[in-house]
């Protein structure tokens, strides 16, 4: 990736460098091996035919329709020339297991879908004459159909609906798709009245061009936010302040009121006294509240002062912006590309008789099975891994904003510059930031795939310690996340290796771990009011819009949709303005460790956050 080896500096410049080196090579290098695994497993599905199974289909006896098979040894009419029948066609489609989801009828190569209703065996024996096309097993003589006594187990179930093939995976499929009723209420089991959902569908098919107009309305507001919120931020802390402080207020009073009118009115002394005790410890709860927030006032201050100056960041790098698209765009293509590998993993490995019905299915047996386990470990790898190839490219482009002294003088393109630099010498960083995470999510998504299959069935103490060990393991890894990202902050200013950055990273953290807890409670909050009003604002907007289908049904779940998506589409965008504010503060906390206005070691900071500075009484003149 543009160099051969990794080398550190002993000395921390803490400033974006120009001369680089590569960071964990070695952690690159297993990630590129993991995967070409991961692109292995594919080859091996398409060598062994496992691919073309899935999307040729195939029948009952193991051949894969449209070409010519090789013979599977103890299953009897496979190896047959299948050239011609290129569909797959299901003596009973409509035998569904619901458990497996998957069809349990036996399943034949033909060469033309029905195309109208076969009611008697004549007619089968009429279509088969007529279309070449033999709709009973293959054994089975297509003129002799109506006199065979195996015909009632070996042709298909009457009257044979009409069907047609699929555009890609050349099955027939029934046109009337009633007889999947039964499946569909078994998906959706919430719905005790069929006309509910039709009512509910029907609903959004009517909406569906208002649905996309609100679904842009709150992508519009979102972008407009993360370039606003720097001026309705400090409105938004002392309504975060003010709610606190109030409310416990209130709750103090509320408290005392009610002892004392029930020792008043000769009630139970002993409700009394707890109220009293209550009263109590919500006074002391108070009194140490507020001076927190007295004491912590300034600190309030420099998390508007860094709201500000993010604001500031996504004006003179809108690309920014862009960055939730293209990491959606990456996560959905890999999705994509896992969800098909999956797929053909499904119709690969060796032929087994299924000894319920007889059939034969394809399945991965002996050591081949822990392909599915290795296709599972590298979603979430390899997903992590998108994730934080963004989380490095915006703390680059915001490292050189932020230590970039003229703003006039940024590269034309920070975000790409970033990128490059990324790709060119970080790679093996991220790589070993997300292993770790995926490290700690595997088994709590085990525990949990667990605790969801015991359900019903264990103890209330083996219950309450799976919830407790799933709690815990969600804490470590939201602290491992937030850790990771300043770590390739720090990697992005000095060029230095995950662990060391990670150490610089969690350092500074500590040091400043006051300033942390203040930006982090306010910041959230102000975050999660900025995602409130936009989903109010979006669901608003859908209502008057909505307004005139007076059947509750008809808009209520087009309603929820637009929320859903307003909801994840402001996640997203101010989840990149939280990005964005952690990593000025790193800078922040850095350029006050090692700078103090004096000539040679000039600030970096912008001035709201020098002003900010100054009001902590540790900047003796901004002059």
């Amino acid at each position: 990736m543009g160099c051969c080896g990794s080398t550190e500096r002993t000395k921390r410049e803490w400033k974006p460098l120009e001369d680089r080196s590569c960071t964990d090579l070695p952690w690159f290098l297993l990630f590129t091996v993991f995967c070409v695994g991961m692109g292995s497993i594919f080859g091996f599905t398409i060598a062994t035919g496992g691919a073309a199974r899935l999307i040729f289909g195939y029948d009952s006896y193991g051949n894969t329709c449209g070409q010519r098979n090789e013979r599977i040894e103890g299953v009897r009419l496979s190896g047959l020339d299948q050239t011609d029948k290129k569909y797959v066609f299901f003596l009973d489609p409509c035998n569904i297991d619901i458990v497996q989801r998957k069809i349990k009828s036996m399943a034949l190569c033909v060469s033309v879908c029905p195309d109208e209703e076969l009611k008697t065996y004549q007619d089968l024996k009429r279509f088969a004459v007529h279309n070449g096309s033999e709709l009973c097993s293959y054994e089975l003589a297509g003129h002799k159909y109506p006199s065979l006594p195996e015909r009632f187990d070996k042709c298909p179930k009457l009257p044979v609906p009409p069907s047609k093939s699929l555009p890609v995976f050349n099955r027939c499929t029934p046109v009337d798709i009633s007889c999947y009723a039964k499946f569909a209420e078994a998906v959706v089991t919430f719905v005790s009245d069929n006309s509910v959902l039709h009512r509910l569908i029907a609903g959004v098919m009517a909406s569906k061009v208002i649905i996309v107009g609100l679904c842009l309305l709150a992508l519009v507001l979102s972008m407009i936010l993360m370039v606003i919120i720097r001026y309705i931020s400090a409105v938004l802390v002392w309504i975060f302040t003010a709610t606190v402080v109030l409310g416990s207020l209130g709750e103090l009073t509320s408290c005392l009121s009610w002892a004392y009118f029930l020792e008043e009115a000769e009630m139970s002394r002993d409700n009394a006294q707890v109220l009293l005790v209550y009263a109590i410890a919500a006074t002391v709860f108070t009194v140490i509240l507020l001076l927190l927030m007295l004491f912590m006032r300034k600190r309030v201050a420099l998390t508007i002062a860094l709201f500000h100056v993010a604001g500031k960041v996504f004006i003179h790098l809108p690309l920014l912006t862009l960055q939730p698209f293209c990491t959606f765009l990456a996560l959905l293509l890999f999705w994509f590309y896992w969800s098909l590998v999956l797929l053909f993993l499904g119709t690969t490995g060796n032929p087994v008789q299924n000894e319920e019905t007889g059939l034969t299915e394809f399945r991965l047996t002996g050591p081949l099975q822990y392909m599915t386990w290795y296709h599972a470990v590298g979603l979430i790898w390899i997903s992590e891994f998108i994730l934080a190839c963004q989380q490095m490219t915006v703390a680059g482009a915001v490292v050189t904003y932020y230590f970039t002294r003229d703003k006039n003088k940024l590269p034309v393109t920070p975000i790409l510059s970033s990128s490059l630099r990324l790709m060119r010498y970080h790679l093996g960083t991220v790589a070993k930031g997300s292993f770790i995470i995926t490290l700690v999510k595997i088994p709590r998504l085990f525990l949990m795939y667990v605790h969801n299959q015991l359900k019903g069935k264990e103890n209330a103490c083996a219950r309450c310690m799976l919830k407790t060990c799933i709690c815990c393991l969600w804490c470590l890894e939201k602290c491992l996340n937030y850790l990771n990202q300043n770590a390739y902050a720090a990697t992005a200013i000095n060029s230095t290796s995950f662990c060391t950055s990670a150490r610089d990273a969690f350092v500074i953290l500590v040091e400043n771990a006051l300033r942390v807890a203040a930006i982090n409670a306010v910041g959230d909050f102000v975050l999660f009011l900025g995602k409130i009003l936009i989903v109010t604002s979006t669901a608003f907007a859908g209502v008057l819009l909505l307004n005139y289908q007076r059947d509750y049904a008809e808009w209520v779940l087009p309603l929820i949709i637009v929320c859903l998506f307003a909801f994840l589409v402001a996640h997203c965008f101010l989840s990149m303005f939280e990005i964005v504010v952690d990593v000025l503060f790193l800078c922040f906390a850095i350029d006050t460790k090692y700078n103090d206005g004096t000539p040679g070691r000039e600030f970096y900071m912008d001035k709201a956050l020098m002003v900010s500075y100054a009001k902590m009484d540790l900047l003796p003149d901004l002059d």
